[in-house]
């Protein structure tokens, strides 16, 4: 497997594909990083040149913000909401949507699963 920028990308599949592997590079930038490099998007992987994964590796490297670095800058502007006390942090701070959907019958994924209380629906009697 090519290893770009830390990332094995599967070899088997085409290179505009493959870059979207990275943590970062979505399908717009894979087509801007080809476009810019010239190299043809339907070129496999395993199929690209020494020199054109280096210039590949390169590009990314100083131009795109990727990896490690981007997971470290979204927690750090997730953790300043918190800091600051904004809704949006204390959204994030008890593990609820953070951008106005509803939460009465759907976000379970943000929720986590169901929680059972007892005698929520009412004493019979």
């Amino acid at each position: 497997m090519p290893r770009i920028v830390g990332v094995d990308v599967p070899e088997k599949k085409a290179i505009r594909y493959s870059l979207q592997y990275i943590h970062g590079i979505g399908s717009q930038f894979a087509d801007e990083i080809l476009e810019k490099l010239k190299i043809d998007p339907t070129k496999k992987a395993h199929d690209l040149s020494e020199s054109e994964v280096a210039s590949l590796a390169g590009l990314i490297d100083s131009e795109y913000v990727v990896e490690g670095a981007l997971r470290r800058q979204v927690s750090q502007n997730v953790q300043r909401l918190r800091d600051i006390r904004s809704y949006r942090g204390d959204r994030h701070r008890r593990g609820l949507p953070t951008r106005g959907q509803r939460t009465k019958c759907n976000a379970r994924t943000r929720k986590g699963r169901k929680k059972t209380v007892a005698g929520k629906k009412g004493v019979k009697g």
